[in-house]
């Protein structure tokens, strides 16, 4: 028989919300906190905000800085979870702060996120255009005030195009090395020396640097960003060009007439294709490797096995082709920029220039911007018009464009920086020799570098 006395059930039975009372009462009284689902991000980032700590049933607005973005109810246990909110486009490079607040309590919590965008290899990223479309610090009211943030001496010419990740500045030079800088300081933090020049761009993903060396050593190397140790590399038979890196795979030309492809993890050859001459920079959109042959044609290909799906004789190409919005724009040795259609090849425009193009085009906002017949010159991505050209002295670098300015290096040694819509000259400097190197321009900085053998960081407010 039971202990108990009639009426002592009832007791019982109010144990059990005092217990879940006390237990609310107790998270009332902890003190809030959120985490955000990533901590580092461009202008425009999405962020998940969970949080826990906060009055039950109640109301909690999220801040991005002072801009109020989301109003949440929190559940019985005073958390939320996974409350979408943006980095607003006009965000700057630095430390903001997302924080939530209780509307009745007055009781919140906040946790930093950072402002930062990278340049991690040629193109801009691994289906770049040459655009940035984060920058919001520098634009044609801005750009006139740029001065010499720092210089970094090479120790030899360097025609290497610069990536920016993370904070970190990477270029190679005609000394063999491969450097990394503090990329707002230029403070040195490793180099890595190959066994032969790196005159192209290296390109970092997932904290690996992946860069190729010319003869004799013609490798990849891939070596980890925050020390520069050599994680493994891969011999090709000639110069390796600038590599492009999308889902796990290093893309590569080489002056031994292939194209490779290799495991990003392991150097692990994957497939290669045969061309009739050297191969240039590579470019992958949608699946497919976009690269041009000085065997007189472009190539595209399979990224996942290198099977070969189209090609289109263009006389000869030594530079990168762009692909956007289904068209792949490249310029030729025949003196020709060409628009053809990325799934089959057809010629869509052709642009005539005196001269042998050498320099990759950029595309941004319906215009290519490419460098030809001494001059920058912007052509209507639809028809190949003319829309505006500005004489430079000879181009075979590839022009950027970030946020309504062009930025261009040239062979008579000065770097440019153009309006992107007229072509109007905002901003120059002299070098001390040929900048053959493609410009960088992340979180307020142009990074480039010169044959007079040093790197260049220009941002707002430097010294000149």
């Amino acid at each position: 028989m039971s202990n108990f006395r009639k009426g002592s059930q009832p007791n019982i039975l109010v144990a059990v919300p005092l217990f879940v009372c006390l237990l609310l009462c107790g998270t009332a009284s902890a003190t809030p906190s959120i985490v955000l689902s990533k901590k580092v991000g461009p202008p425009t980032s999405r962020i998940l905000v969970s949080g826990r700590g906060f009055e039950p049933d109640g109301a909690v607005n999220i801040y991005f800085d002072t801009k109020d973005e989301a109003l949440v109810i929190t559940n019985r246990q005073g958390a939320f979870q996974k409350i979408e909110i943006g980095a607003p486009s006009t965000a700057r490079p630095g430390k903001h702060w997302v924080t939530a607040v209780e509307q009745n309590k007055n009781k919140g919590a906040q946790e930093p996120f950072l402002v930062r965008t990278n340049w991690s290899q040629f193109d801009f990223d691994s289906d770049g255009t040459r655009l940035n479309p984060y920058e919001n610090s520098l634009n044609p009211r801005t750009v006139g005030r740029l001065g010499m943030k720092f210089s970094f001496a090479t120790g030899d010419g360097s025609n290497s195009s610069p990536v920016v990740v993370d904070g970190v500045v990477f270029v190679g030079s005609n000394n063999d090395y491969v450097f990394a800088l503090n990329a707002n300081t230029g403070t040195p933090l490793w180099s890595h020396l190959t066994g032969g020049y790196v005159v192209n761009s290296p390109a970092v993903a997932d904290g690996v640097v992946y860069v190729g060396s010319a003869t004799p050593d013609s490798e990849v190397y891939a070596l980890k960003a925050a020390d520069g140790a050599k994680l493994w590399s891969f011999a090709t038979g000639g110069w390796v060009s600038s590599p492009a890196v999308a889902n796990g795979v290093v893309y590569v030309g080489s002056r031994d007439a292939h194209v490779y492809a290799l495991n990003a993890r392991t150097g692990k050859n994957l497939w290669s294709y045969a061309t009739g001459d050297w191969v240039d920079c590579p470019t992958v959109a949608n699946g497919v490797v976009y690269v041009g042959s000085n065997d007189g044609n472009l190539y595209a290909l399979n990224a996942q096995t290198g099977a070969k799906l189209w090609s289109y004789a263009t006389g000869g190409v030594e530079s990168a082709p762009i692909v956007a919005n289904g068209v792949v724009y490249v310029g030729s040795e025949e003196g020709a920029v060409y628009a053809l259609n990325a799934t089959n090849g057809n010629v869509l425009w052709t642009y005539s220039a005196r001269y042998a193009v050498y320099s990759s085009p950029a595309v941004a906002n319906g215009v290519v911007y490419i460098g030809l017949d001494g001059s920058m010159n912007a052509l209507n991505a639809s028809t190949g018009a003319l829309l505006w050209s500005y004489p430079v002295g000879g181009i075979s670098s590839a022009p950027a464009v970030a946020n309504g300015v062009v930025y261009v290096g040239s062979m008579n040694d000065n770097v440019y920086a153009l309006n992107a819509k007229t072509g109007n000259l905002l901003w120059s400097y002299a070098t001390g020799w040929y900048v053959t190197s493609s410009p960088a321009i992340a979180n307020g900085i142009v990074y480039v570098t010169s044959l007079d053998g040093n790197l260049y960081a220009f941002g707002r407010g430097s010294r000149r």
